[in-house]
C-alpha cells in the first residue's frame, strides 16, 4: 500500500479538521491538504518517471508535509537531507542518490543551484507553478518500493542512504501507535520541533494516520518557550524531543514558574543519551507525559520502547534501559560467531522484523556488512536482562550523539586532516551536561607548524556542517598507539564534565 493512502484515508473522513498549522494558526484542512498533495503529485509525475529521487532540503516547514505525500503519491522517492550540512556535504548526498529534482527552503537555495539537478525554492514560481488544481492519483506501489532515502554519516566518511521502503514505512507506523502512542486520533497534535528531515518527519506517518494535526513552529525548529506556549494552544500535543531539548524544556518551564503546558500530552525522546537524574527532573517537572524509543535509520523509531506507564512505575534500572522490543520486532544480542548471549552478558544488538531496510543505496558492501544472517547489525552494544529488557553500553561504531544529530569521528578526522599544519587527529565524543556529548580533536602539529582552534575552526567549517566541528582541541605531541599502530581511543577518553 502506498503511505500516501493514509493522508486519503484522514482527509476522507475527517475533511474540514485542521491538518496543517504553523504556529498557533491553521493553515490547511484536512481536503485541503489533500488538494494540495493532489497538484504537485499531478505536476511531479508528468515530468519524472516513479521511482524518481527527490531531494528536499529545507528547515521544517508546513512544504514538508505536502512533498512528502506527494512524492509518495506519484510514486516517487523521498530524499530528506538535513538543512544543517554544508553545501558540498549536501551535493554529495544528491549526486549519490541520483536525485532528478531538489526542494529547498528560500534561505538554502541559492547555496543550492549549483548543484547537478534543478533547486526549486519552497517561495518561488516554480514552486507555486505546482499547485495547478488536479484529481489526485496514488501510483500502486508494492510493499517493498523504496519510498524514503534515510542518509546517515558513514564511519569512513562517506554518506549512506538507508533504503525504506512503502512496507518498512507501514510497519513503524503501525508499531508506534500499537506501542507508543495508542490514544492518537483526531483530537491530537503533533508538534515538529525537532528536525523533520529525520525523527520529527518519521512522526508524520502514525499521526496523519491518525489524523492529529501537525504544528509546524513559527520559529521553523526548537525553541521552549514557544514550544510551550504551543502545547497551550493545540489539543493533545505531543512530539518528538531529543534528550538535550528535553532539559532546555525543563528550564524553560521552570523560567515560567514551573506551570506546565495545558494540553501537552506525551513526549517521546530518543536519539541519544538521557541520564536518569535528567529523566527524573524532567519527569518531576511535566508529569507522566514520557516515552522513549530506541531506533536508528536502518530500522527508523522501532527497535525497544518504554511507554508512559513504564516511566510511571519509576524503577531505576528500567528507566536507566531502552525497553522492551516493539511489536513485531526481534531484538537479539550476539556474539561476534552471531550467536545468542545469554542475559547480562554484553554484546553486538541485532534486529530483525518489517522495519528494518532493504539495504544502503548503491552500497552493497555496506549493506552486506549491516544484514548478515537475517539480523540487521546495529554496530551498538547493549545487554538484555532476564526480561528482556535492552540496555545500551556502547557503540561500536564510535559515534559521537550530540544534541540528538550522529557525528562520525572519521569524517570529521578526515577533514582535520587536511589542514596543512596538522600531522594527525583523533576525534572522540566526551560527555558533555548540556549537549549529551561534544566532539574533541586531538590533535598533533606537523613539524614546524604553529596551527590553533580557531584556525582549525575555520577550516572545519568550510567543509563540513557547524554542528559536526570539535567544540574543543587537545593539543599532544604524540597519540598513544598499540602494537597494531592504531589509536586506542579509551586511551584519550576526558572525566566526564562535571
Amino acid at each position: 500500500m502506498n503511505l500516501a493512502v493514509l493522508l486519503d484515508q484522514s482527509a476522507t473522513r475527517h475533511p474540514g479538521l485542521p491538518a496543517v498549522c504553523l504556529g498557533q494558526q491553521t493553515l490547511w484542512t484536512f481536503a485541503q491538504l489533500r488538494e494540495r498533495v493532489a497538484a504537485i503529485s499531478a505536476a511531479l509525475h508528468a515530468r519524472h518517471a516513479p521511482g524518481t529521487r527527490v531531494a528536499l532540503v529545507s528547515e521544517n516547514r508546513p512544504e514538508y508535509v505536502e512533498l512528502l505525500f506527494a512524492v509518495w503519491a506519484a510514486g516517487m522517492v523521498a530524499v530528506p537531507v538535513n538543512y544543517k550540512l554544508h553545501a558540498r556535504e549536501v551535493g554529495q548526498i544528491v549526486e549519490d542518490a541520483q536525485a532528478a529534482l531538489l526542494f529547498a527552503s528560500p534561505g538554502l537555495a541559492p547555496a543550492l543551484q549549483g548543484l547537478p539537478c534543478p533547486c526549486i525554492a519552497l517561495d518561488g514560481p516554480a514552486y507555486a507553478e505546482l499547485l495547478a488544481p488536479a484529481a489526485l492519483h496514488i501510483a500502486p506501489v508494492a510493499a517493498d518500493a523504496l519510498a524514503w532515502l534515510f542518509y546517515t554519516s558513514g564511519t569512513t566518511g562517506r554518506s549512506k542512504g538507508a533504503m525504506l521502503t512503502h512496507g518498512n514505512l507501514m510497519a513503524m507506523a503501525v508499531a508506534h501507535l500499537a506501542d507508543i502512542e495508542p490514544e492518537l486520533g483526531p483530537q491530537c497534535s503533533q508538534l515538529h520541533a525537532a528536525p523533520m528531515s529525520h525523527g520529527s518527519g518519521l512522526y508524520l506517518l502514525p499521526s496523519l494516520a491518525r489524523a492529529a494535526r501537525q504544528v509546524v513552529p513559527a520559529s521553523r525548529g526548537f525553541e521552549p518557550a514557544e514550544f510551550l506556549a504551543l502545547c497551550d494552544a493545540h489539543p493533545g500535543s505531543g512530539a518528538f524531543l531529543a534528550p538535550t531539548m528535553v532539559q532546555r524544556l525543563r528550564e524553560a518551564l521552570a523560567a515560567r514558574g514551573g506551570q506546565r503546558p495545558r494540553q501537552l500530552r506525551c513526549i517521546v525522546y530518543g536519539g541519544g543519551p538521557m541520564y536518569l537524574e535528567e529523566l527524573r527532573k524532567s519527569m518531576a517537572a511535566f508529569g507522566p507525559v514520557f516515552a522513549q524509543i530506541y531506533g536508528q535509520g536502518e530500522t527508523p523509531m522501532t527497535i525497544t520502547g518504554l511507554t508512559r506507564a513504564d516511566h510511571a512505575r519509576g524503577d531505576a534500572g528500567q528507566l536507566a534501559s531502552v525497553g522492551w522490543p516493539r511489536s513485531g520486532t526481534e531484538v537479539a544480542v550476539l556474539d561476534a560467531q552471531g550467536r545468542p548471549l545469554p542475559a547480562g552478558e554484553p554484546g553486538e544488538i541485532a534486529v530483525r522484523g518489517a522495519t528494518v531496510m532493504a539495504g544502503y543505496w548503491r552500497n552493497a558492501e555496506a549493506s552486506a556488512q549491516a544484514l548478515r544472517g537475517g539480523w540487521l547489525w546495529t554496530g551498538d552494544i547493549g545487554v538484555l536482562d532476564e526480561t528482556g529488557c535492552l540496555t545500551l553500553r556502547d557503540r561500536s561504531k564510535d559515534v559521537v550523539i550530540s544534541g540528538g544529530s550522529n557525528i562520525y569521528p572519521r569524517e570529521v578526522e578526515e577533514v582535520l586532516l587536511t589542514h596543512p599544519g596538522v600531522a594527525e587527529a583523533c576525534v572522540l565524543g566526551a560527555p558533555d551536561a548540556e549537549w549529551g556529548e561534544v566532539v574533541v580533536a586531538h590533535i598533533v602539529a606537523a613539524p614546524g607548524a604553529v596551527v590553533d582552534a580557531a584556525a582549525l575552526d575555520a577550516h572545519c567549517l568550510a567543509q563540513i556542517a557547524r554542528f559536526k566541528r570539535p567544540k574543543r582541541y587537545v593539543f599532544v605531541e604524540a597519540l598513544p598507539k598499540n602494537s597494531y599502530g592504531k589509536v586506542p581511543k579509551r586511551a584519550l577518553r576526558e572525566p566526564p564534565a562535571s
